[in-house]
């Protein structure tokens, strides 16, 4: 997964013409080790349809905080440059695929 900064979000994320799902993490987080692989499969499987990111809120808290992120990890899903789903804390595939194709148009 691509790491996105401060100075690519608006580029990378804001203005693609696909949806992008971005996970906040921080090395010192447990379950982000935990959700990083399955955010890798994700990534995998909907090449094409939708892009995944990922931003160490410690090196660049303000975007975090531009979201409000609260808790590690946080995924937010943006469609259009506009976040349309929220979703804190490590789920097992399953879940995470049924919240974003719940937030994502029908495919």
């Amino acid at each position: 997964m691509e790491a996105v900064t401060e100075a690519t979000f608006d580029a990378r994320v804001l203005g693609h013409d696909k949806p992008v799902l971005v996970e906040f993490w921080a090395t010192w987080c447990g379950p982000c080790r935990m959700v990083g692989p399955v955010l890798e499969q994700i990534a995998a499987e909907r090449a094409g349809e939708m892009d995944v990111v990922k931003i160490n809120y410690d090196e660049e808290p303000a975007i975090g905080q531009r979201y409000n992120v609260m808790g590690l990890p946080t995924m937010l899903l943006f469609a259009g440059g506009e976040p349309v789903a929220s979703i804190v804390g490590v789920r097992p595939k399953s879940a995470l695929l049924k919240e974003l194709d719940a937030a994502l148009p029908v495919r």
